[in-house]
């Protein structure tokens, strides 16, 4: 898609509601999408998929799934959210983009479909929201494409997610936390309740280790229901780290991962560019997933595809920095929980271990529970520097303040995230530390424009 037709498109869904920038109760349901799905010739029939769902992780599992399903010949498309830098990175292929006409002809295609439709037609009279238009959108982009699978990442919950019209072959599920409790339910069994609205009549689910036994039974309980075989991953198969390395001269580092289980004809041993050892959980699930619904796979194409997988914004590291030569590499995860930023923060110890070597960038939203993430940062950062996500996403700076301030934690705020991010890179290259970029995607989405406009000045072109 040109950059004139995407921006006219996205002027054009700016026009409807955006939960992911202004959230909003009562705004679910899947009738619209019915509704439109039928006036589109039902473009989500058109390929086998897979339907992810999970409070961490589900990214990452969607692009490992799509990666290993091209491995083995296949079409195949990923669908997440959010974006990063690129509006057609949440619809694209594990190869990269789809050629601009298959982005402008769906385009053009829904916006005539939703332009000709009264609102007197629509279910209840509601307009259609900027998240269903964009699943919608790419339903129509998967279809031109010719694609034979597409694996969709959940947007929020499950239940009434946008993408809860497809039919799947597999159900995937990952970990369950508390998040989102305005909307999914203020305890993780709600939340699962949430999530395992996903699974449908006799479609088998892949579920991740949980964090009680009571949310393990609300899957349970809803597979039963839906006469649907189900797995729990810890239960199947057993993942480890063998550490992690250098690949090759490439600037980036690998881990090492075994997976082994019954379903497999033998272990799995793949270097992964995804790190952390929850990926390495994560793998082992979607290994099961696609040994379950193609028995004939083989192994040596999962662990090919396991290590191709990669995602913007999860711990994605860049090295150089024109400008900062004495930065050794900047680390950019989009972790907002608290256990994602301990899983991130194992992760970066395990990296680039002794205490204190690093710079800290640091920015959450206003709903995020910052009291309890302070605490995870002490004893690891020479400098920390606080700031807001960016303009979309509302921040309260004073709570971040305090919370980093009981955490007995020295830093430096500034509201004006781009004077926060030249000033931690300047610290990071004073010091020649890495830096680390964490707690919004929308603060990695900033990241990557500043480090952007330095390499278009530095090199005039741009090398992200």
């Amino acid at each position: 898609m040109s950059d004139d037709s995407l921006l006219f498109f996205t002027d054009w869904l700016d026009r409807y509601l955006n939960f992911e920038h202004t959230p909003k109760k009562g705004i679910f349901w899947l009738d619209t999408m019915d509704f439109f799905a039928g006036r589109l010739r039902h473009p989500e029939r058109a390929y086998r998929c897979l339907h992810v769902a999970g409070s961490k992780g589900k990214g990452s599992m969607s692009m490992m799934a799509a990666c290993i399903l091209e491995e083995a010949g296949y079409r195949a498309g990923v669908y997440t959210s959010p974006h990063i830098s690129d509006f057609r990175e949440r619809v694209t292929r594990p190869g990269g983009f789809f050629p601009d006409l298959v982005y402008k002809d769906a385009a053009r295609e829904l916006i005539d479909v939703v332009e000709s439709t009264g609102d007197s037609e629509l279910p209840g009279g509601r307009r259609p929201t900027w998240f269903e238009l964009v699943t919608l959108f790419a339903m129509l982009c998967y279809r031109r494409a010719g694609m034979d699978w597409v694996v969709w990442e959940v947007g929020l919950g499950g239940r009434l997610d946008s993408t809860n019209i497809v039919m799947p072959d597999c159900c995937l599920i990952g970990p369950i936390e508390k998040e989102h409790t305005e909307f999914l339910g203020d305890t993780l069994e709600a939340i699962a309740g949430e999530k395992a609205g996903i699974i449908k009549k006799g479609v088998p689910v892949v579920v991740a280790a949980q964090q009680s036994a009571s949310v393990r039974d609300v899957f349970r309980a809803k597979a039963a229901g839906c006469g649907s075989p189900i797995i729990f991953s810890d239960e199947e198969a057993r993942s480890e780290v063998s550490g992690y390395w250098q690949a090759g001269t490439g600037a980036y580092p690998v881990m090492g991962v075994s997976i082994a289980s019954s379903l497999l004809s033998r272990p799995l041993r793949a270097d992964m560019r995804l790190l952390g050892r929850f990926q390495a959980d994560n793998a082992a699930l979607v290994a099961l997933a696609l040994k379950t619904v193609l028995p004939e796979l083989d192994e040596g194409v999962i662990e090919r595809g396991l290590g191709k997988a990669a995602l913007p914004g999860r711990f994605e590291i860049v090295s150089p920095v024109p400008g900062f030569t004495h930065i050794p590499q900047i680390i950019m995860d989009g972790a907002h929980t608290p256990r994602s930023i301990s899983l991130t923060m194992g992760t970066f110890s395990r990296l680039y271990g002794g205490q204190g070597k690093a710079v800290l960038l640091f920015a959450s939203a206003a709903d995020k529970d910052v009291e309890d993430i302070a605490p995870i940062f002490k004893g690891h950062f020479a400098s920390l520097f606080l700031t807001k996500p960016g303009e979309t996403k509302a921040c309260d700076m004073g709570r971040l303040e305090n919370a980093f301030r009981a955490a007995g934690l020295a830093y430096t705020a500034n509201a004006d995230y781009l004077k926060a991010i030249g000033d931690a890179l300047g610290e990071a290259d004073r010091l020649s530390v890495p830096l680390l970029v964490t707690g919004s995607f929308y603060l990695v989405a900033e990241v990557k424009k500043y480090l952007s406009d330095l390499w278009q000045s530095a090199t005039g072109s741009n090398n992200l």
